[in-house]
């Protein structure tokens, strides 16, 4: 059965990237696979490696703003405190001029780190989509669901079945719907759909199980199932958002003893404005790794 692959990712420039992303993902799973290793688990954190390499120099031009921007930090301060409360034409003149010359000093430019961010963001989509949804980017994985969408569609009111079961309320009339649905199925969702269908003959159960098994084979990381997100209940799971939220705070730890600013001038909008985002982006990290499959924030 040909499956449509709609549910890629289609926006302009994130799509493309991520059909790139997705290559590199499926060369893995299919180099691990000749070792006879099925796991998503690895296949992230190897795919991970790759990507961190190959945006390194990115990562390292990024940095190097960062420690010039600490550096400057106090000239610059220094220049908005010698005009603080000249609004006039020819004060706000000078003071743009002596900023420009700090940068031009430290031979960068107010919007230095800019474009690394710039690219960097619709790559870190392109990742997103692709570890989001590993069935439509790794075939081997895909052909695993197929049986079961087979077998399922094959039943005339199936959906009607999936409501019953107390599995959805929607309908999922797509192959494509029915793949994402699946896809982030827990193992006690998969027993409540092979028993959803136990009367309908053909072999329909005894496919479920015997499919969810490998799937749940290929998603497990150390008792972890990486297709499902933790939630707010204790759980194995919630290792993964713990340890994004840790090893996001020991980031910053280290980017701010490496690249110290001052803090405490309250006039200094910029280092304000950082402090903040450095308090809120662990806690950031961690809740987003809380809601969404546990793949993305093995990542």
């Amino acid at each position: 059965m040909e499956m449509i692959l709609a549910t890629k990712s289609s926006t302009p420039i994130i799509g493309q990237l991520a059909t790139v992303m997705g290559w590199i993902m499926d060369g893995i799973y299919r180099l691990l696979n000749v070792f006879g290793i099925q796991n998503i688990g690895i296949c992230i954190i190897l795919f991970t490696i790759i990507v961190r390499l190959i945006m390194m120099p990115m990562t390292i031009k990024q940095q190097r703003f960062s420690k010039l921007s600490a550096m400057m930090q106090p000239e610059i301060a220094a220049i908005q405190n010698k005009y603080k409360g000249k609004n006039d034409t020819a004060s706000i003149q000078k003071m743009q001029l002596e900023t420009k010359a700090v940068y031009e000093k430290y031979g960068t430019s107010p919007t230095g780190g800019c474009l690394q961010m710039f690219i960097q963001l619709p790559i870190f989509y392109g990742i997103f989509a692709v570890v989001r949804d590993i069935p439509y980017y790794v075939p081997r994985v895909k052909a695993l669901f197929e049986p079961v969408i087979s077998a399922i569609t094959g039943v005339t009111n199936y959906n009607q079945v999936l409501i019953d079961s107390g599995l959805t309320t929607a309908a999922y009339d797509t192959e494509d719907a029915l793949l994402r649905f699946l896809n982030a199925f827990s193992s006690e969702q998969w027993e409540t759909l092979k028993n959803a269908f136990t009367s309908y003959g053909n072999g329909i159960s005894d496919t479920i199980a015997q499919q969810s098994e490998k799937i749940l084979h290929v998603n497990n990381f150390f008792g972890i199932n990486l297709a499902t997100a933790p939630g707010f209940k204790l759980s194995l799971a919630l290792l993964i958002p713990l340890l994004a939220g840790l090893t996001q705070w020991l980031s910053v730890k280290l980017m701010q003893s490496k690249n110290p600013v001052n803090n405490d001038d309250e006039n200094n909008t910029a280092a304000q404005s950082m402090k903040m985002m450095n308090t809120m982006m662990p806690i950031i990290s961690a809740v987003f790794c809380i809601s969404m499959p546990s793949g993305l924030g093995l990542y």
